[in-house]
């Protein structure tokens, strides 16, 4: 229930975020959580920027994400190495390397966390 009303708030936080400057979050706990659901979000609905880029990928990808100012990726690293094909592992890497968060961290400051992909 809480990470649904996590997704819920996140939802709305990213269409008010339209046309209004990105919220910074400043708490690497928050900043996690965040991600964690903008990723749950752009993988699973439809609609999702992930999930719509991802057509003919399968399985299941671990991926250590490092994000930084403005809400960019920084660096994507596999961590479950030989599971997946080499072309299916890189396109997805590919992808999440040019996700664009819809808030923004502290200026300098870079954080990083690890993000399950099941397709």
């Amino acid at each position: 229930m809480k990470k649904q009303l996590l997704i819920l708030v996140l939802m709305l936080l990213a269409f008010s975020g339209y046309s209004q400057k990105k919220q910074l979050i400043e708490y690497k706990e928050d900043i996690i959580a965040a991600a964690v659901a903008e990723l749950d979000i752009a993988c699973s609905s439809p609609e999702g920027a992930i999930f719509k880029q991802s057509a003919g990928i399968s399985g299941k990808y671990v991926f250590d994400i490092t994000i930084r100012e403005k809400g960019m990726t920084a660096t994507v690293f596999v961590v479950n190495d030989g599971e997946n094909p080499i072309q299916m592992q890189n396109k997805l890497k590919d992808i999440v390397k040019n996700f664009k968060f819809s808030f923004k961290v502290p200026k300098g400051k870079s954080y990083k966390f690890q993000y399950t992909f099941n397709f």
